[in-house]
């Protein structure tokens, strides 16, 4: 898995492409966490869940079904002063369905691991994308903290934080001289 780290920088870039009246603090707070959420089923492990099922590591809470539940559930429950389906309302839905999703796609250009579970209920392969330049991250706190855990956090400063930091930029750029006009 990438850390939550990276997961959490790539929902407030993704965020950072909305119009600002969508994405407000509270917004980008909760696409973090949506981006997060998906690895609290490493609980799995402790019920004596093995990896390769459909609730294990990287099951369905890395799935695009619970993407999207989450986010109409969170949508109804967090903002409920907005009218269901106006375009504000879908707009939000739309970035924390992208925030959640986001997560497995991280997960799917690790190193290691057993792939993504992308179709879980429907299909319970697991896939990993071409291209798999993030060093996986270890499961576990006290595991990240380590040596192995300084090459996730390099490998991820240059697949996930940089990429995320210049694509802010470019939304800034663009945004600042479409006002000049």
């Amino acid at each position: 898995m990438a850390s939550i780290f990276s997961h959490a920088i790539a929902a407030v870039a993704i965020g950072k492409t909305f119009p600002k009246a969508v994405t407000t603090a509270k917004v980008l707070i909760l696409g973090a966490l949506c981006a997060m959420l998906p690895d609290a089923d490493v609980i799995a492990f402790s019920f004596g869940i093995p990896y390769e099922h459909a609730l294990g590591h990287r099951g369905f809470t890395h799935s695009i079904l619970f993407a999207v539940v989450l986010a109409f559930v969170l949508g109804h429950v967090f903002f409920k002063e907005l009218r269901l389906g106006t375009s504000k309302w879908w707009l939000l839905v739309l970035f924390l369905f992208l925030s959640t999703v986001s997560h497995g796609l991280l997960d799917a250009m690790t190193t290691g691991g057993r792939g993504v579970g992308f179709f879980i209920p429907f299909d319970n392969a697991r896939y990993f994308l071409p291209w798999r330049p993030i060093k996986v991250s270890p499961i576990g706190v006290s595991r990240f903290f380590s040596e192995w855990g300084m090459e996730v956090i390099k490998s991820e400063i240059v697949y996930v934080v940089l990429p995320c930091f210049i694509w802010i930029g470019l939304i800034r750029v663009f945004r600042s001289t479409k006002k000049v006009h």
